[in-house]
């Protein structure tokens, strides 16, 4: 090998070995403790605080202070502003406070660290709930107003949902609706109770009407609720009433001018009333 080929080998292998270090002493890091984690991982039932340490690594020449918070899950930190001198690295204890009416199931979180400068540096925790799952909802206090079906829908288990809706409706004359079960664009927190309503533009004029909601969900949750309801067409009844009471009143007008009319003509023309008696011999 010549020796300019050799000198840009040298050179190459400088840049190449020194490109990390550059890259390091761009700015700081934050990242689990101890060991090689990429991600914080806790477990426990709910109610249960768990701990563990986040570092944050200053690989600059100068001290950089940092703010941290947590999203997701309620984290307390041992300190939430820390300073970090240069070439060193801070470990900051801190506490999953597990609330209890957490759901089991997978929850994640993210650890947040900020700069004066606005710089942010974040690590994500999986946090796993321990306790029995329970699939369970309700259906609750279905109404049917104009043209729209309202109700609520409630969470009564231990795990989030995705509800299906299905609605049928039958009159006098039998199936006035009969949608399917549709997945319903909410997710419902355990605990949570949420109004919905469903449009029925094209509900009868005039009919009584018995209305049926069912809803599950993934887990075996089920239920239904029921609902009657009487279609009037009051505005037109009220036309009606109006004509007939109209006509009554006419009715009522034309007899009291009759009797009148009576009474006048009796007045002029009074009766004269003779006694017969017979002869008598």
């Amino acid at each position: 090998m010549s020796s300019t080929a050799r000198v840009l080998c040298l050179s190459l292998l400088a840049l190449l070995t020194a490109a990390p270090a550059a890259t390091a002493a761009e700015g700081w890091t934050v990242a689990p403790a101890g060991g090689e984690r990429p991600t914080f991982y806790a477990e426990g039932e709910p109610g249960t605080p768990l701990q563990d340490t986040v570092s944050v690594t200053n690989p600059t020449t100068r001290p950089v202070t940092v703010r941290l918070h947590a999203t997701g899950v309620p984290i307390t930190f041992a300190d939430t502003g820390v300073r970090v001198p240069a070439r060193t690295r801070a470990d900051i204890p801190f506490t999953v406070n597990v609330p209890a009416t957490t759901a089991p199931g997978d929850h994640t979180a993210t650890i947040v660290a900020r700069d004066a400068k606005g710089r942010e540096a974040t690590v994500r925790l999986q946090l796993h709930v321990s306790g029995p799952t329970l699939s369970a909802l309700t259906v609750e206090h279905v109404a049917v107003h104009g043209d729209r079906i309202t109700y609520e829908l409630v969470n009564r288990g231990t795990t989030p949902l995705t509800p299906k809706l299905a609605i049928r409706a039958t009159g006098v004359f039998g199936t006035l609706l009969d949608r399917t079960p549709r997945t319903l664009p909410v997710r419902l927190r355990p605990g949570q109770r949420l109004a919905l309503s469903e449009p029925w533009p094209d509900r009868p004029a005039l009919d009584a009407v018995d209305v049926r909601l069912t809803v599950t969900a993934t887990g075996g949750a089920h239920d239904t609720a029921d609902v009657s309801t009487r279609f009037v067409p009051w505005g037109a009844v009220a036309g009606a009433g109006a004509v007939l009471a109209t006509g009554a009143a006419l009715l009522l007008v034309r007899r009291r001018r009759h009797r009148t009319s009576e009474g006048d003509e009796a007045a002029e023309h009074p009766c004269t009333q003779t006694e017969l008696t017979g002869a008598v011999t």
